[in-house]
């Protein structure tokens, strides 16, 4: 198994690769044209609010819940019951969508209270999030119905298409800003077109791939489909387990919509360098082995499904804690390099900067959340994610009002980072506990090596990084060719000593045994 997983983790990490790559154009041309002023904080804001509940019910929830119970339905059922649980599944969440959409549409100025209150001394501010939240909203239908195909096709083995379809999002924003801001009154009302646009074209790209395995869905309204009511039991508890750290990142928005204007701009050009890592190589791994635990679970293999955690969690500490350490570093740099230009100032590199460092001090515990997890809802198990993404919810409310006083949005993130801590090292011990996971030979040998190889990228870093100042002074062509020497430097030194000390990928690869076919 271990070499098909690592190859289908490789082929995704690819796919978002590309994806993260061109988000970084992305907001690249966005920090260019907006900066982090008052329309830039308000496209944030009305992006933010279907994004987030994207992540909650869509790519969280949702996926969670549905992608083991196909895979039940796939080991146990005939494909004609198959089908038919797709299309009733696609009939009530494309129902339940329509709902929530109209709502939204009409009670987007509650919408923008609830989730930045701090815009209401705003008029002006206030009155463009809600006029873009209500084009931005309709996204939500499209990428919950995209999420369901890249649930089905995920299950089938088929993880290219749903790792690209990103791309088409950050294509459509970057026309969007370019070629459609210009011509309109107010320019930043571009992007929320940008995105709703993005939202059929992601839906749209599925289709070829659902029609080749036989899978398009034909939506159905059925009261009492076993298979819905299931995956409807399953959802209610994972919106908690599954998304804690994007209820945690948007109650950093709701708190820095009262600190100075810029102040959720830096915070979300602060997650998207963390979101970099995260997704290219931990959501990539979490999606990869969902699939096969879910299978393993329902044929009762216990021992495979063990091996497979323990495979994923060694690629974690890797991959995981040098690019933890490597983001701290280069924060300053990554920020300069990537957005400074333009309305995009020195002093916004600097304050992006502390959140930044905040936020990447938990990428690791983001990454073993995101594949631990799957340890509990592989196994249809919602409960005991809840309970201890409710135990982080609270530690993350608590911190951000401690934090925010002394070190205002840089607290806000580093609340969020601990908070992940915590609800990591609660799923670590709920998968032992109950005796789910088991952890094989050869970790010690393992960590000894990974953090004698970190300690010496640390002093390659840190050697040749400079201060803030020196970045400055330099242009676009320096700067990433710095940045980028820095990165094979780093990159470079680690391996060297991992192998040095006996590492060897393909005893990683070697690390459990399944097919995933």
């Amino acid at each position: 198994m271990s070499g098909q997983l690592l190859r289908s983790t490789v082929n995704v990490s690819g796919m978002t690769l590309v994806s993260r790559l061109l988000g970084f154009v992305r907001d690249m041309v966005i920090a260019r044209y907006f900066g982090a002023g008052a329309g830039a904080d308000a496209f944030f804001v009305a992006f933010k609010i279907p994004n987030f509940l994207r992540r909650l019910f869509a790519e969280g929830a949702f996926s969670q819940a549905f992608v083991p119970v196909l895979s039940e339905y796939r080991a146990n059922k005939s494909h004609a019951e198959v089908q038919q649980l797709v299309g009733r599944v696609s009939g009530a969440l494309g129902a339940v969508l329509l709902g929530v959409t109209a709502l939204a549409i009409v009670a987007a100025p509650v919408l923008v209270t609830i989730f930045a209150p701090g815009f209401l001394r705003y008029e002006d501010k206030f009155a463009l999030t809600v006029s873009m939240l209500r084009i931005t909203f309709p996204y939500l239908l499209f990428i919950s119905l995209t999420a369901l195909a890249a649930g089905i096709l995920n299950s089938y083995g088929r993880f290219a298409i749903p790792a690209v379809t990103p791309v088409l999002l950050n294509i459509c924003l970057i026309v969007a800003t370019v070629g459609l801001a210009p011509h309109m009154d107010q320019p930043v009302v571009a992007l929320a077109w940008g995105v709703f646009i993005a939202g059929i074209a992601q839906l749209a790209l599925q289709i070829p791939s659902l029609s080749k395995i036989k899978l398009l869905p034909r939506p159905r309204l059925v009261r009492d489909d076993e298979g819905v009511r299931k995956i409807g039991r399953l959802m209610l508890p994972a919106i908690f387990g599954s998304s804690v750290a994007q209820i945690n990142l948007l109650f950093d928005t709701l708190i820095a919509s009262f600190l100075v204007t810029g102040s959720v701009s830096w915070l979300y050009y602060s997650d998207r360098l963390v979101e970099f890592p995260l997704g290219v190589f931990g959501i990539a791994l979490a999606t990869v082995i969902l699939p096969s635990l879910s299978r393993h679970h329902a044929r009762a293999a216990q021992q495979n499904f063990a091996d497979i955690l323990d495979w994923a969690l060694r690629w974690v500490l890797v991959i995981g804690l040098p690019a933890t350490l490597g983001l701290l570093i280069l924060a300053g740099p990554m920020l300069a390099t990537l957005f400074q230009y333009g309305e995009f100032s020195e002093h916004d590199v600097r304050m992006a900067s502390r959140s930044l460092m905040a936020y990447a001090a938990g990428l690791l515990p983001f990454i073993l959340v995101k594949v631990m997890a799957t340890g509990f809802y592989s196994r249809q198990d919602t409960r005991t994610p809840v309970r201890i993404a409710v135990v982080a919810m609270i530690s993350n409310m608590v911190l951000n009002v401690i934090l925010v006083f002394p070190l205002a949005h840089a607290g806000l993130a580093l609340a969020t980072s601990i908070s992940s801590l915590v609800n990591a090292g609660l799923l670590y011990r709920g998968l032992r506990r109950q005796q789910v996971y088991r952890p094989r030979p050869g970790w010690r040998p393992l960590a000894v090596r990974v953090i004698a190889a970190n300690a010496v990228m640390v002093a390659v870093l840190l050697f040749g990084v400079g201060d803030i100042d020196s970045w400055f002074g330099l242009d676009w062509t320096r700067r990433a060719l710095k940045l980028a020497a820095l990165l094979v430097l780093g990159a470079a030194s680690y391996f060297a000593v991992w192998w040095l000390l006996g590492g060897r990928l393909q005893d990683l690869a070697k690390a459990a045994d399944e097919d995933v076919s």
